[in-house]
């Protein structure tokens, strides 16, 4: 009986020692999936404009706006009439450029957001080519240094948080396993007694396997727990982070966070009663 009042404090610790860890690494995880959904959406907040020659009729162009709009590489698209143009134009410059030039030197054109996978510079270079094929289309246009430098930034902050991922996932099986052994320490004579009076080692890994398998629930669960009230908090307090909500992967990951707890647990237990089964009772002192 004093053997197993003393366990449950150690599963007490190991339980939110390994919920602890599972929470720091959730945090990560919903940082990466935050910096994912930025990066598509700065991505697919990219404008291309597709300018018409100046005769274009308003006929042709929606004709045109409905074949780009069944486009595999269009999210959307909008028309700007010629007036439009030059009214967005006057703003930015502000002046009334058809006064000062006694004419309007702007064209009707539709403006396309794409989809995220197609802001590079290869599928904008085909996307140009293909548009072009229409002989009402006078030029294809968009910001050549925003996707470059955008298409860099993100290339390397995706490498930078890829590479902190894969050491946080080695730290955090590291202490688990750890933090798991550790409190196993405690039942090490509990093991080899049930091992002298001739308990079978399925029979006597079993109940600490199940133990396990629960523990690693129960800290999965917390370490979930924990990161939506995060998660809910950081919405409230900046309402913008909704707009780069990703429910699915978030689900995703807390998922991940559960199954990982009860796996490096379960692994961890029965290693420990292996190695105290094997072990000489002289060397459990």
């Amino acid at each position: 009986m004093s053997n197993g009042k003393k366990a449950k404090p150690s599963y007490f610790n190991a339980i939110m020692g390994v919920a602890l860890v599972l929470f720091l690494l959730g945090i990560l995880g919903w940082l990466v999936i935050n910096g994912r959904a930025l990066t598509r959406a700065f991505k697919e907040d990219l404008e291309v404009d597709v300018d018409f020659h100046d005769q274009t009729s308003e006929q042709n162009i929606k004709r045109m706006e409905a074949i780009l709009i069944a486009q595999p590489f269009v999210k959307n698209a909008r028309i700007i009439s010629k007036e439009e143009a030059l009214k967005m134009e006057n703003q930015v410059e502000r002046s009334n450029i058809k006064e000062i030039l006694g004419d309007n030197p702007l064209f009707a054109s539709i403006a396309l957001k794409l989809n995220e996978e197609y802001v590079n510079k290869d599928s904008l270079d085909k996307i140009r080519k293909f548009v072009l094929q229409s002989n009402i289309v006078r030029e294809v246009t968009w910001s050549n240094m925003v996707v470059d430098q955008m298409n860099n930034n993100f290339g390397k902050i995706g490498i930078i948080l890829g590479a902190i991922s894969i050491i946080l996932l080695i730290v955090v099986i590291f202490l688990i396993d750890n933090t798991v052994r550790l409190a196993m320490f405690s039942n090490r004579f509990l093991i080899k007694t049930m091992q002298m009076v001739g308990a079978t080692r399925s029979f006597i890994t079993h109940p600490f396997d199940m133990r396990a398998l629960l523990n690693g629930f129960i800290s999965g669960l917390v370490a979930v727990v924990a990161l939506w009230l995060v998660i809910s908090f950081a919405n409230s307090q900046l309402p913008e982070l909704s707009l780069l909500s990703e429910p699915v992967w978030v689900f995703f990951l807390m998922i991940v966070m559960i199954l990982l707890g009860i796996l490096i647990s379960m692994f961890s237990t029965h290693r420990s009663v292996i190695k105290y089964l094997k072990m000489h009772i002289d060397d459990l002192y």
